[in-house]
């Protein structure tokens, strides 16, 4: 049976219960007080629970669970030019952090871009921060870009996908740690279903639908 924790948190729990059992050993209840808590703290971060996506393949799924910062028309993509639809989600230290694929596809490109760590929740966060940006090909031509983007306390992007994979929508693609940022661009004629300050939940919460 598959723990509901991404594997990426083993190395941080392990070293968390080193150092619960350590102060108990030692008879220290504070340190071992404190370990506890960071302790799960740590599990809380890397929580990954199974989830079943709504079964509308039309439907655009938010990427990361967290708060809609904007919605905005864009001019260009990451990738190509013409219209989009940006839209941004900050996650917080608290919130889920595994990403997962908005909509069905096949991933095309894969860029990795060095940056800054500005605050994720500031805007030129999305020009200047660390990133990593997806170019993902619907079935039917359209094209979406997840990006994840690294954060004032994040500093490593992880992502588990490569041209050429081909994923269904809700699957997982990657994860922050810790605290970040996830945009999207959508085709301009995607019709958005959330509002700015929403609460969305990656791989459930429906934000547009597709043309």
């Amino acid at each position: 049976m598959r723990l509901p924790i991404a594997k990426q948190g083993y190395p941080f729990i392990a070293m968390g219960l080193l150092g619960v059992a350590l102060f108990l050993w030692l008879d220290f209840p504070v340190g071992w007080v404190i370990f506890s808590l960071v302790t799960l703290f740590v599990i809380s971060f890397f929580r990954d629970p199974e989830r079943v996506s709504p079964p509308d393949e039309k439907a655009v799924l938010a990427p990361a669970d967290g708060r809609v910062l904007l919605i905005e028309e864009k001019e260009m993509t990451p990738f190509s030019s013409g219209q989009a639809i940006k839209i941004s989600v900050f996650m917080s230290v608290f919130n889920c952090h595994v990403n997962r694929i908005p909509s069905s596809g096949r991933i095309e490109q894969v860029v990795y871009r060095a940056g800054k760590f500005f605050s994720a929740n500031q805007d030129r966060a999305s020009s200047q921060n660390e990133q990593n940006a997806l170019l993902l090909r619907t079935p039917e031509g359209l094209e979406i870009s997840p990006i994840q983007i690294a954060g004032l306390v994040a500093r490593r992007i992880v992502c588990w996908v490569k041209p050429g994979s081909v994923l269904k929508r809700g699957e997982r693609f990657g994860m922050i740690r810790f605290g970040s940022r996830v945009d999207v661009y959508l085709p301009a004629s995607t019709r958005i279903r959330i509002q700015r300050g929403d609460k969305v939940k990656a791989g459930l919460t429906i934000m547009g639908e597709l043309p």
